[in-house]
């Protein structure tokens, strides 16, 4: 969430065989933003990569994901299981989940967010390096791969004060429906093609290893790795991950399962 297709290019050049294209998601980089009265979820941006897909030409294509991308990209397999060949996944398998009774609460504190998240000023930076050590001090990236996120996420600022992120900013809004797990599981147990789970030793608090071992299961056909790192394992460790992904991605899709 609030990366960009940037976070692909240290991985890029390990995947040769693969025609890779990594597109940024609504309001997400380059990307246009949606209109007002649009909400960003994760079916709309599963409906943007089909849309993507099909102004390629692609019938049929390979799907890899990271993070929330992962979680768009078990959307699509499930929804649409005629057009996807293999599904690789870096760091999760479908998205974030609400317990039952919690449905009420989010969508109030949902509708409460809206308001302020469209009145919010873009936070500026003078420039980008300024901009890298405020990403660095979120956490979870090293300077160089932060560096990559930052160049594309940023753009001069409309008043010409600064560089302001370039994303969206209704993208902080509360997420206002989410899955329950009992859910989730219905929606990757649809999957039909081969999937590839790759995750971080030891594993992220938002993908806990009792949630993936869970929704794993639900697979008919997975395989799933470990290797050590944080979450942004396709920027840190990319040679690693390529090494894990490239026999599987390069797959004829005749032949595919």
């Amino acid at each position: 969430w609030l990366d960009n297709a940037a976070s692909f290019v240290p991985i890029a050049p390990y995947l040769s065989g693969v025609e890779l294209v990594a597109p940024d998601l609504p309001g997400h980089g380059a990307s246009a933003h949606l209109p007002p009265a649009a909400d960003y979820t994760l079916i709309a941006a599963a409906r943007a990569a089909l849309a993507a897909a099909d102004a390629l030409g692609w019938a049929r294509f390979t799907l890899l994901g990271h993070s929330m991308g992962a979680a768009v990209a078990t959307l699509i397999a499930a929804a649409a299981p005629e057009r996807i060949v293999r599904l690789a996944l870096i760091e999760g398998l479908g998205g974030l989940v609400e317990e039952a009774g919690g449905t009420a609460r989010r969508l109030r504190e949902a509708f409460a967010s809206q308001g302020e998240a469209a009145g919010s000023r873009r936070r500026r930076f003078p420039d980008i390096a300024t901009a890298v050590r405020a990403r660095l001090q979120a956490g979870g990236l090293d300077e160089a791969s932060a560096r990559l996120i930052v160049e594309r996420g940023l753009a001069p600022a409309p008043d010409g004060d600064g560089l302001a992120w370039r994303s969206d900013p209704r993208l902080t809004r509360v997420t206002a429906m989410r899955m329950t797990e009992a859910q989730m599981h219905d929606v990757i147990a649809a999957i039909e093609c081969a999937v590839y789970v790759v995750h971080a030793e030891p594993a992220f608090r938002f993908f806990p290893a009792e949630v993936r071992d869970a929704r794993v299961a639900c697979l008919r056909d997975v395989r799933v790795t470990g290797i050590e790192g944080g979450h942004h394992l396709h920027m840190e460790q990319p040679a690693a991950v390529a090494a894990v992904l490239a026999d599987f991605l390069v797959v004829d899709d005749a032949v595919a399962p």
